[in-house]
């Protein structure tokens, strides 16, 4: 099987579609499946918010986006990390 990686916004009450808080990626291959969300620390890191969140935990939701959505979120994470939001 080839890996596949799909990619969510995060959204809770302090954030909206238009500016999510965050992005996960889930990447499923041979070996099974992962959930990493780009961190403050500025790299991938597992994550269980949509693992949670499929067994009904509503804390967050989620939204399926394109490869090119999440790293434009990526990009925002670094600039206001970095302090240049």
């Amino acid at each position: 099987m080839p890996t596949k990686i799909t990619y969510y916004a995060i959204v809770n009450e302090f954030s909206s579609r238009d500016r999510p808080g965050g992005v996960i990626r889930r990447v499923q291959d041979d070996e099974g499946q992962e959930d990493q969300a780009f961190t403050r620390n500025l790299k991938w890191e597992h994550s269980p918010l949509l693992y949670s969140y499929e067994r009904g935990n509503m804390d967050n939701k989620f939204y399926e986006i394109s490869e090119d959505e999440a790293n434009q979120i990526v990009e925002r994470i670094r600039r206001t990390v970095a302090g240049q939001q």
